[in-house]
């Protein structure tokens, strides 16, 4: 059986966090929680991250992309009305 590295660290919070979490966490999971929500924020994060770099990028590469769009169009579309789906 594999089982997972546990380490003990001592967090600080502020009271009213504290509360919070004793309000949400099921009694003696403070542990439980505050790792699902870690690693959740963490993917939550990553994945915001990454729709940001995507839309830069998209944005940036406009220009060029609808250029080649424009460019192999009448290609396709020669192709399209050959098909015999077409």
């Amino acid at each position: 059986m594999n089982t997972p590295t546990i380490k003990r660290v001592n967090v600080t919070l502020p009271t009213e966090t504290l509360r919070l979490l004793d309000r949400v966490a099921q009694k003696g999971d403070r542990s439980g929680f505050v790792d699902r929500a870690v690693r959740f924020y963490v993917e939550e994060t990553g994945r915001a991250n990454l729709k940001k770099q995507l839309r830069r990028g998209a944005v940036a590469h406009a220009k060029r992309d609808l250029s080649i769009a424009e460019e192999w169009f009448p290609l396709e579309e020669e192709v399209w009305q050959k098909s015999p789906n077409a």
